[in-house]
């Protein structure tokens, strides 16, 4: 019976990782995964998030929150906006409460990040719909140049840019994870609101880029609504 689970989990990661990348008509799917260094159940669902992020139409974010920092080691990557953010998740879904790991997928599934089947499934769902609009940006010296095109989507959407390190990995000497070293994926380092957007017309941003060495522009239906359209800076 093990086995036959360890078959299904590698063959749910393997679906992600080796599907095609995203046509005109498929929407890029952001996965947003809330974990902790102090976690034991988390460096599976890192894990999977490493795999993700090896698919050219998955953009894969690490957001490290800080409730766990007080169970013997402190995060060396936690922000209390991660926190806030996922709050903000669990009200809209109208959630209880809030754990780890948890991805969020599209904006609007929430899922056990150490559940690979649930992930590949939920994924492919959303790289089946297709964009509500259209985003693109690059970095020209320190400024990141946004262009928002519009599509079907309408009505108030956030706009953020995101900066992230691609990979870092870290000694964990305390708290539930002592004595492991784990490399962590797509670490936000910081979470940028760029304003509101209609949708009704083109609209143009620049902003200096954020903190870490790559970064996304996400476009979101208000108050942590489904992701209308993400694309990373090239």
């Amino acid at each position: 019976m093990r086995i036959l689970g360890t078959l299904f989990a590698l063959w749910a990661a393997a679906s992600v990782v080796t599907a095609p990348a995203a046509s005109a008509d498929e929407k890029t799917v952001v996965v947003e995964l809330f974990t902790s260094q102090g976690c034991s159940s988390c460096p599976p669902a890192d894990a999977l998030l490493a795999e993700l992020d090896k698919s050219a139409d998955v953009i894969a974010l690490a957001l490290h929150v800080d409730y766990w920092d007080y169970i013997g080691w402190k995060d060396s990557f936690a922000d209390p906006e991660n926190t806030e953010r996922q709050r903000g998740y669990a009200r809209a879904a109208k959630a209880r409460s809030i754990f780890t790991p948890q991805m969020v997928i599209g904006g609007v599934d929430h899922v056990i990040g150490y559940k690979p089947m649930d992930v590949a499934n939920t994924v492919q769902k959303h790289r089946a719909a297709p964009d509500g609009a259209t985003v693109s940006a690059r970095l020209n010296g320190d400024t990141v140049i946004i262009r928002l095109s519009p599509g079907d989507a309408r009505g108030a959407m956030t706009v953020s840019l995101v900066g992230y390190v691609p990979k870092e990995t870290v000694k964990i000497k305390r708290g539930e994870n002592a004595g492991k070293t784990i490399t962590y994926t797509n670490t936000v380092r910081e979470f940028v609101s760029l304003g509101t957007w209609d949708g009704r017309a083109q609209k143009d941003l620049r902003h200096p880029k954020p903190a870490g060495e790559a970064a996304v522009v996400l476009v979101q239906k208000a108050s942590h609504g489904p992701m209308v359209a993400a694309a990373r800076v090239e």
